[in-house]
């Protein structure tokens, strides 16, 4: 009998070890964002994940804690069978129950050895960065728009600097692999620290990094290894709010690039975010800024664009600078929240001596790919349109924008958004008057801003039986199937369960051509 129960034992303790692994690594062993998600998640939820098998990304790292963790277990067991039969039980029982705060704790104590990791290899990147003198670095922030900035900036300055734009007279351009950037999904320190270790090289010329943070003191930290010359501050929104603390606290965060610019560096702003304006008057060293929908009308903006027309799978529109410079575009990106991005590249693009016409030339290789959107044929002839890669409040009504231009029944799919602090209830109330105001039907997964959500897109008009609160892969498949006709555009917004993902598109769905 005790070999019985210790069989069983030993699985859902081993179960239990895999789902804490995954959930600390989902929340990148960071404890501030590991708190958040008990204080947005209800209790109900995360014991209805737990009952799910959940697997951590094999690294060395959860490797090496798995490793120790089945053989705690092993090691527990063998104790517990020198126990009296009645301590044998309770035991096991008690260690189940308490399995949560055990796993959590292992994992916490394999940071202590990560903490000294980390800081050596902080410590070289910065010695070697340090050796590169001419090195030119280009550092993007912000609360949304980071990867999608970087990667338009990448394909803009690649086809200068790696020989496909003609180069300067000197001929001191035009060599292959001028341009190092971080690898998408890299903002942390560590990923940029490696990287500047593992792939910066005497060829590159220009390195461009995307910065992340959830607390003050981060980004400074990081801009004292990269020592850019230009900084990028693509938005500022609540984000991260419950693990920054305040609104004020992201701003400094956000703002900490700005500061660890050189006097004779330059700072870019998205002109259509509120915060990035006042933060733009501010600045006292060179500054540019784009234009925007709100800008103030004592800032003249440094470039903007005009003529915007929105299709189902591109934008066009007219780019034009102070200097008089000006280009037509066309770029095969999903929505119009994409000028923004293009707007900040274009500026740093010409402060290196690129016109407007060759970054139009460069932006036709621009694809959904280089973005985080991504439209994608569907079952059932419905049109899926792919904002899984991340979330946040912006993104969510830029995405809703976008719905706008698609005949037919316009459905959305998300859970509420996490990591918003006090301002949570009035994030989700704007999202839900947006959505009553486009959808036809919106699936929500997680009940936690359900109710404002709901309430909010029926004062705007959405029928209550069209908003549902369903977190079953199934079950929601199943009212898509009698809700939905061919032709259709369905929204996933951030984290939906995978399981729907490929019910939706197939496990190797393609994008759409």
């Amino acid at each position: 009998m005790r070999i019985l129960a210790s069989i069983l034992w030993f699985l859902i303790f081993t179960k239990s070890l895999l789902f804490w692994l995954w959930l600390w690594q989902l929340k990148e062993y960071h404890f501030g964002r590991f708190r958040a998600h008990f204080e947005t998640q209800k209790i109900k939820k995360i014991i209805s994940s737990f009952y799910r098998i959940k697997f951590p990304e094999l690294t060395k790292k959860t490797i090496i804690i798995l490793f120790f963790g089945i053989l705690i277990e092993f090691l527990i067991l063998i104790y517990l069978f020198s126990l009296p039969e009645y301590l044998f039980y309770i035991s096991l029982l008690i260690l189940v129950i308490i399995s949560p705060l055990f796993f959590s704790l292992l994992i916490l104590l394999f940071q202590i050895p990560t903490v000294f990791l980390r800081k050596i290899i902080l410590k070289r990147a910065k010695e070697k960065r340090k050796k590169f003198k001419e090195l030119l670095v280009i550092g993007i922030t912000g609360s949304y728009g980071k990867t999608s900035t970087k990667e338009f900036l990448g394909e803009i300055l690649s086809e200068k600097f790696n020989g496909s734009i003609n180069s300067p007279q000197d001929g001191s351009m035009g060599s292959p692999q001028r341009v190092l950037k971080t690898k998408k999904h890299i903002n942390a320190e560590i990923g940029i620290a490696q990287t500047i270790l593992n792939e910066l090289q005497d060829e590159h010329q220009i390195f461009i990094a995307e910065i992340g943070a959830y607390e003050r003191g981060k980004i400074k930290e990081v801009c004292e290894i990269l020592r850019p010359k230009i900084g990028i501050l693509t938005g500022i929104s609540e984000q991260h709010l419950s693990t920054f603390g305040s609104q004020e606290n992201i701003i400094g965060a956000k703002y900490e690039l700005i500061e660890s610019l050189p006097p004779k560096g330059l700072a870019v702003f998205n002109g259509n975010n509120k915060y990035c304006q006042e933060l733009y008057q501010r600045t006292k060293i060179p500054k540019r800024i784009s234009a925007g929908k709100n800008l103030d009308k004592s800032i003249k903006p440094d470039i903007w664009a005009q003529n915007i027309k929105e299709e189902k799978e591109g934008i066009s529109f007219k780019v034009f600078s102070k200097d008089g410079d000006w280009a037509d575009f066309r770029v095969n990106l999903i929505g119009a929240h994409n000028i923004e991005n293009i707007l900040m590249a274009a500026i740093v693009a010409k402060e290196l001596g690129i016109n407007l016409i060759d970054v139009s030339r460069a932006c036709d290789k621009l694809t959904s790919s280089s973005g985080t959107l991504r439209l994608r044929r569907g079952k059932n002839e419905w049109n899926i349109l792919d904002a899984t890669y991340s979330a946040n409040s912006q993104g969510v009504i830029s995405h809703l924008d976008y719905l706008k231009i698609w005949p037919g029944k316009k459905i959305i799919i998300m859970p509420c958004l996490i990591e918003l602090g006090s301002s949570s209830k009035e994030v989700h109330q704007r999202i839900g008057e947006k959505i009553g105001k486009i959808c036809d039907l919106a699936i929500v997964t997680t009940g936690d801003r359900f109710k404002e959500l709901k309430e909010s897109a029926q004062k705007s008009g959405m029928s209550p039986e069209n908003i549902l609160l369903l977190e079953n892969p199934k079950q929601i498949f199943e009212k898509l199937k009698k809700f939905c006709l061919p032709g259709d555009i369905i929204l996933l917004e951030s984290r939906v369960p995978q399981l729907l993902i490929e019910m939706l598109v197939g496990k190797n769905g393609n994008q759409r051509n």
